[in-house]
């Protein structure tokens, strides 16, 4: 596979990791997170935390990559000149995610993703091993802060709407511990897409080993959360239980991390085989085309799919059926808007913006 495969690949993957997103975002924007049939909640469960896991994997992968020639001259123009796109991506992505918080949308993950480019520029020449060891210290120390500190606090009863956001402290401690995607643990994340990027894991003799490590990883994580959350069952209560030993993003805790983890590498992994395979099909080109105009449609998705619902008074009705096909309806129509897009220009509308100034 060669190097333009592998990025159309991962274009490929984060196509599918909005539309996971889309789905969670919906859900949770309707309210439609009880009630309804049992399969479509299963449906749509199966995307909660992983999506947006799989999105910031990606994101780590993607800074690899784009700042690999600078790593590799180790020249100090090269480095200073990444280090101030990475700066400025920053503030753009904050600024990005701040629109989003004053429309309303206190799920954000972009002014999350600004705090990851500072971290990627001021990790631009540390050692692979150094990003594994850091990854290990965040994973524990977020696991830690579970145990020590009050994960709930904040938060209303529904973990809908957070009380003192705009404040500093409410700021931070959402930022940091306990909003929708918290430095801790959710640098873990990036951390693991910074050190793959540095590898040779997206190449075509090692794509099975990824595919099987991502498959049996999840499989292993989610197996030890059931059993854990069983075994102890007699000694805590439910609620105990899910917060210690649950894979679900809210707590998020080590075994969601790892879980979340290895399904971003068995995704990644089938991407790079579909990609290889159909490349040249013309719906495996619009879903790469979707996947090139990933911040456009996360942005679109909030303020059109959202704000067309809220001015028909439809936003919270509630129903699981309702938000699913909503969700799918948006997404093909992202995958259409795509390809036509791509047909005359490069780079979505917001990406426009973001390289014109980063």
């Amino acid at each position: 596979m060669t190097q333009t495969q592998r990025i159309t690949a991962l274009d490929y993957a984060r196509a599918w990791a909005i539309f996971g997103m889309i789905i969670v975002n919906y859900k949770l924007a309707m309210q439609a997170q009880s009630g309804g049939a049992e399969w479509l909640q299963a449906i749509a469960g199966l995307f909660e935390g992983r999506a947006s896991a799989l999105f910031v994997v990606l994101a780590g992968i993607g800074v690899s990559l784009m700042t690999a020639k600078a790593r590799s001259s180790m020249e100090r123009d090269a480095l200073r000149q990444s280090r101030n796109s990475l700066y400025r991506r920053a503030v753009f992505l904050f600024l990005a995610g701040l629109m989003l918080l004053l429309f309303g949308w206190n799920a954000d993950i972009l002014h999350y993703y600004a705090v990851f480019m500072l971290v990627a520029a001021a990790l631009l020449t540390v050692a692979d091993r150094l990003l594994i060891v850091l990854f290990g210290v965040v994973l524990i120390l977020s696991q830690l802060f579970l145990l020590l500190f009050d994960y709930s606090k904040g938060w209303n009863a529904t973990f809908h709407e957070y009380s003192g956001f705009w404040t500093i402290d409410g700021f931070v401690r959402n930022l940091l511990f306990n909003g929708f995607h918290p430095i801790f643990p959710w640098l873990c994340f990036f951390l693991i897409g910074l050190w793959i990027g540095r590898k040779r894991w997206l190449n075509r003799e090692n794509r099975m080993k990824l595919l099987l490590f991502g498959a049996i990883g999840t499989t292993v994580f989610e197996t030890i959360s059931y059993a854990l959350i069983r075994g102890t069952s007699s000694i805590l209560d439910k609620e105990a239980t899910h917060y210690l030993f649950g894979t679900k993003p809210m707590p998020p805790g080590m075994l969601y991390v790892l879980s979340g983890i290895c399904f971003a590498l068995f995704v990644i992994a089938l991407s790079l085989y579909i990609v290889d395979k159909w490349e040249k099909s013309g719906l495996t080109k619009a879903i790469i085309h979707t996947g090139q105009l990933s911040l456009s449609h996360y942005i679109g998705h909030i303020i059109i799919g959202l704000g067309v619902l809220e001015a028909v008074n439809y936003l919270e009705n509630g129903q699981i059926s309702f938000a699913l096909a909503y969700s799918c309806c948006f997404f093909v129509l992202a995958i259409i808007f795509s390809h036509i897009w791509r047909k005359w220009l490069k780079r979505g509308p917001v990406e426009t913006i973001m390289r014109k100034y980063c």
